[in-house]
């Protein structure tokens, strides 16, 4: 990466704070001198009259080839509280992550030079993370709340690509494409070393791993009205978007991505006290562990009618459900119990092997128990007898995977923290 060189700029005095800015605003541009010196101004003059915290207007410059640079140079000299970065390589995500990690600011934030974000919604977004209650902030177009003026091709693949995230990524927030985001510096510079997008999947890495690591994501509903000039491609962005979910997804299925550890250093303690007679996560593992057994039954008989064409009913048995419970484990593994990476992978698939022959045990044992006291049952019946034994068998299934295989163990008290509160 070329080196990327920032004008300098006297710290402003919105709400005297010594010489550490609160937040550091960055616009990332690309050829934008028609809007940038307004979008700017405009942007300023909000900040001062409504934001009680020292603030920033940092212009990303993204190797334009325009009058650009020369703009956002005039600003920085003329206006105290902007600076401009030139970078001589394309990609916002480029830009942002040379930026944040360049900067001094207790929190982060962008928005794009258009300001097709109301910018009434600035303080909602940075509020949370100056006072310590979230990590990151994004504003959504999608959620309840949200006023939002643009054309039906942009609103369709806006809702199809956050449809795709939350189906392969399981993504929870709303909104992955709204240029209007921020986040604490402390969990930036953890978070960025792991984002390998330098374009406009570099919002959604970033915001996948931090869900993925237990941070907390505020949003925030906003009023947004489409910029009819915009340049992007949305094809280009579509396809490189579509990539960098394959490559994300891979590499949290891969274990690849040391989740783990940035939880462990910037994820929530579990809330305390647990409510008596309710273990912690039981509502939600229930309904997970019953959507996978309930595929994994109909998977089982599936496999069960396949191989019973060529082999006797307890053999076809035993084989349908080594194969099911081998997807079971692993399914419940990531799923329900939330164990991601290959550590202990092994241990879990052997021990759901022993859970496995208590299935079998159950299931063959109906079988032969239906041999004896029906002598040449047809299919039917035999199919009734597995789902019988079958959902004995998930009980137990669910008791020992909380229990045993999958158990949890008691945390040790926690360590008085640092607080990240931000005092104005």
């Amino acid at each position: 990466m070329s080196p990327v060189a920032i004008e300098p700029a006297a710290p402003t005095v919105s709400a005297g704070r010594g010489d550490r800015v609160v937040l550091d605003i960055v616009v990332p541009v690309f050829n934008e001198e028609a809007d940038l010196d307004g979008s700017v101004r405009s942007l300023r003059e909000h900040l001062l009259a409504n934001l009680p915290y020292t603030f920033r207007i940092t212009v990303a410059d993204n190797a334009s080839t325009d009058a650009t640079p020369l703009i956002g140079a005039r600003l920085a000299a003329e206006l105290p509280e902007v600076r401009l970065a030139r970078l001589e390589q394309k990609g916002r995500g480029r830009a942002l992550h040379t930026v944040w990690s360049a900067s001094d600011a207790h929190v982060l934030a962008y928005c794009d030079v258009d300001l097709s974000t109301d910018l009434n919604a600035v303080l909602p977004l940075v509020a949370p993370l100056i006072s310590g209650h979230s990590d990151l902030a994004i504003g959504t177009r999608l959620g309840r709340g949200s006023r939002v003026v643009r054309g039906a091709k942009r609103e369709f693949v806006s809702r199809c690509y956050n449809l795709i995230l939350r189906s392969t990524l399981a993504a929870g927030f709303s909104d992955a494409q709204c240029g209007f985001k921020a986040i604490r510096a402390d969990v930036a510079h953890r978070l960025l070393p792991l984002v390998e997008d330098t374009g406009w999947f570099f919002d959604t890495e970033l915001m996948v791993l931090a869900e993925r690591a237990g941070l907390r994501i505020h949003e925030v509903p906003v009023d947004w009205v489409d910029d009819p000039d915009s340049t992007v491609d949305i094809v280009e962005t579509a396809t490189a978007d579509l990539k960098g979910v394959w490559r994300v997804g891979r590499a949290l299925a891969t274990g690849t991505l040391p989740i783990a550890e940035v939880r462990a250093q910037l994820g929530r303690a579990p809330l305390q006290p647990d409510v008596d007679g309710v273990p912690t996560g039981l509502p939600t593992q229930l309904v997970r562990f019953a959507a996978i057994g309930i595929a994994s039954t109909l998977a089982n008989l599936l496999l069960f009618l396949l191989f019973r064409t060529f082999m006797g009913p307890l053999a076809a048995n035993v084989v349908a459900l080594l194969l099911t419970t081998i997807a079971n484990t692993a399914a419940n593994r990531r799923l329900t119990f939330g164990v991601r990476g290959r550590d202990g992978a092994a241990k879990h698939q052997f021990q759901g092997l022993t859970v496995f022959g208590l299935g079998l045990a159950l299931t063959t044992g109906a079988l032969a128990l239906l041999g004896l006291l029906v002598p040449g049952a047809h299919q039917g019946v035999e199919v009734v007898a597995i789902v019988v034994a079958n959902l004995v068998a998930t009980v137990l299934r669910f008791v020992l995977f909380r229990a045993w295989v999958f158990r949890t163990p008691v945390p040790a008290a926690p360590a008085d923290l640092p607080t990240t509160q931000i005092a104005a």
